[in-house]
């Protein structure tokens, strides 16, 4: 019989700690902020970037910035347009000439603000 109530103890110790963990836990989340699309930009315009981490990052979407979600949306406009999809794993760019032209001015865009908005938030 004590056998039997220290392994009832046991298990209940372990199942109400998991619980408690699980109540008290928060859903993890991934907050795109201007460095990453600069980064991952960059990578696209240097030919260094899978289509997977691009589809990754582009096709998640950014709820906290309207400016930042409209620029992803941008992007990913620019895929479907001017995409080259399964062509990056032969060593190809990932879009065509037009298209990287646009990314590149996109993402000069994007530094420009994210200067001006790192400039004003030193001041």
């Amino acid at each position: 019989m004590a056998l039997f109530l220290t392994v009832l103890a046991v298990c209940l110790l372990i199942i109400g700690g998991m619980v408690a963990i699980l109540m008290t836990a928060r859903t993890p989340r991934y907050r795109t902020e201007p460095e990453h699309l600069l980064e991952l930009f960059d990578q696209a315009l240097e030919s260094r970037v899978s289509e997977t981490e691009w589809n990754a990052v582009v096709g998640y979407p950014i709820r906290h910035d309207d400016y930042l979600e409209g620029v992803r949306r941008r992007a990913q406009r620019l895929m479907d347009e001017h995409g080259r999809h399964g062509r990056v794993a032969r060593g190809k760019p990932l879009l065509d000439d037009e298209g990287h032209a646009d990314l590149s001015a996109l993402r000069d865009h994007l530094a420009a603000r994210t200067a001006l908005r790192h400039g004003e938030e030193r001041e």
